[in-house]
């Protein structure tokens, strides 16, 4: 059967309980009181809740396992169970356990009334006919009685009181508040101890009035040199990556690609006794000027005889036959047979050539690389910008380095073209790849440093005890690159602090054991210092510690 629960508050009071019930949706409901029953501890109070649910219809159980509680509720005739799973009951009036067991009193004395009347009475009389059918396992959550709290224990008719109606203490509770409170004392006195002893801490922060020091110079690149601050030259760090680097570009040439025709000529000597040799490679002029080249060298013999008997058939005069081809393609040069001149015999020579028919020439317009266009390719190879490479070497410089940006530089081989300068040009596309080596150079921080550190020194006055605070390396800039036969060079610009050198240590043996206000009089009064603040970590920390392992002191710069 379903049931409402109620769990009651130690605050709550009878008409806050009877309200709760009143608010009740079902017919059975189940009381769970607080550890400290409060209200409930009256039989009064029980029979009022017991009447009121039967005026609304209502069926009361009570969860508890306190004895005290379960007597007064078989008073109300108001059933009990020990939780929300067992079945409940009217219970008999437990007897409570005083001192030794005696003193036992009837219950007719006992400020509640008419619990004599219990005594004859057996459980379940007078229970209303629901009661048998209170089914609450497994509905709601499970009510566990106080561990201090025994189960309900069949007892005689008779209960017991203490004598002359005094409140027996709970020494359990007593007990576990003596231990409370002694652990709670000793953690406040370990918490003092801490607290005076160890936690006191101070952090003394001082605000220096700087000077600016501007810092202005052009450093020589040394390379792997060593730094040396007298000849302004700064040792330096270059990074290289090689790569072939490739330009695309159109081929523009036009040139014949034919095929050449070629025949031979014959050469008759009728002048030259002695003979003569003609080199290869030597023209020969047919009479409509067209020109053959001799594919080899010949030797014309002498000539002996009379000038009469020297023809192309005779033996008396020397002749020789030499192979020639088409200085230039084409179909033009397919000639018939006919004679030339030769380039290499003088004019008015009785020397002649007699060719045969020329043949085998072509034509075929093609187009070509020429070498503007490679010239062009060049140009733009070189201006290509290259920005990933420059920042793949940038990258390489992981300890801090100062790149010199304008330092980027790229060293290109001899470009090779494909196709070759006068080469035919598939569609008219072409390429123009160079072996690039790229560069770029950094200045290390600690090489960088010394100069800036050496330039804002000379700045400060040796008569006063003055350090650096900002040696102006995180703002520094290099602009101006240039570089010669002679070496390289750059502009530093920057801008330093430096101010007056005070010593921590001192500082803290001074200020220790001191109070705020004593601590700050004392160091503001310590030249080109413009302000001292103190910071605690707690509240109940107001003087600085006697420890100087405890106090940290911290510099702040003011440009003011």
């Amino acid at each position: 059967m379903n049931k409402d629960i109620i769990y009651i508050d130690t605050e709550d009071d009878i008409t806050a309980i009877i309200g709760k019930i009143k608010k009740a949706n079902e017919k059975i409901v189940a009381l769970v009181p607080p550890k400290r029953t409060g209200v409930l501890q009256s039989a009064v109070n029980l029979r009022l809740l017991s009447r009121m649910a039967k005026k609304e219809g209502k069926e009361l159980v009570l969860i508890s396992g306190n004895k005290a509680l379960i007597a007064l509720s078989a008073a109300a005739k108001i059933p009990v169970a020990k939780n929300l799973q067992s079945k409940p009951e009217i219970a008999e009036i437990a007897a409570l356990e005083v001192d030794d067991g005696e003193d036992i009193i009837d219950g007719s004395n006992l400020a509640v009334g008419d619990l004599e009347k219990l005594a004859n009475k057996k459980p379940g009389d007078d229970i209303s006919k629901d009661l048998s059918s209170i089914d609450i396992d497994n509905e709601g959550p499970e009510y566990i009685p106080p561990s201090d709290v025994d189960p309900v224990e069949k007892k005689p008719t008779k209960v017991a009181r203490p004598k002359n109606n005094v409140k027996i203490p709970n020494f359990g509770k007593f007990r576990k508040k003596l231990f409370l409170g002694i652990a709670a004392g000793i953690l406040f006195v370990i918490f003092l101890i801490w607290a005076i002893w160890f936690a006191p801490s101070a952090k003394v922060i001082i605000t220096a009035k700087t000077q600016a020091a501007p810092v202005s110079m052009t450093l020589n690149l040394g390379g792997t040199s060593p730094t040396n601050i007298s000849t302004n030259t700064v040792q330096t760090v270059t990074k290289q990556i090689k790569k072939d680097v490739t330009v695309t570009f159109t081929a523009t040439g036009q040139k014949d690609l034919g095929g050449k025709a070629s025949g031979s000529i014959t050469v008759r000597n009728c002048d030259y006794s002695g003979g003569f040799s003609l080199p290869a490679g030597t023209q020969f002029t047919s009479n409509g000027g067209l020109v053959y080249v001799s594919t080899s060298s010949a030797s014309v013999p002498g000539f002996s005889g009379s000038s009469s008997s020297c023809t192309l058939s005779g033996s008396s005069s020397g002749k020789a036959t030499v192979q020639v081809q088409a200085s230039s393609n084409g179909d033009s040069y397919n000639a018939p047979a006919t004679t030339y001149s030769i380039d290499k015999i003088p004019a008015g020579s009785k020397v002649d050539a007699q060719g045969t028919a020329m043949a085998g020439g072509s034509t075929r317009i093609a187009t070509v690389v020429t070498a503007a266009d490679v010239q062009k390719a060049k140009q733009a190879l070189v201006d290509q910008t290259n920005a990933d490479v420059k920042k793949q070497l940038t990258a390489q410089f992981t300890n801090g380095e100062t790149v010199i940006s304008d330092s980027f530089k790229a060293d290109h081989a001899d470009a090779v073209s494909v196709p070759a300068i006068d080469a035919e040009s598939t569609g008219g596309n072409a390429k123009l790849t160079s072996a690039t080596t790229f560069s770029l150079t950094a200045i290390a921080k600690s090489e960088l440093t010394a100069f800036l550190r050496d330039a804002i020194t000379k700045q400060m006055d040796s008569s006063k005890n003055q350090r650096i605070y900002d040696d102006g390396y995180s703002k520094v800039v290099l602009s101006g690159y240039q570089t010669s036969d002679t070496g390289s060079t750059v502009n530093v610009a920057t801008t330093g602090q430096f101010g007056p050198n005070i010593d921590k240590e001192a500082i803290k043996n001074q200020v220790k054991g001191k109070n705020f206000g004593d601590a700050q009089s004392l160091l503001t009064s310590i030249n080109n210092v413009n302000n001292v603040d103190i910071k605690f970590p707690y509240f109940w920390v107001t003087s600085i510690p006697n420890d100087t392992n405890k106090i940290t002191v911290e510099f702040q710069i003011s440009n003011a």
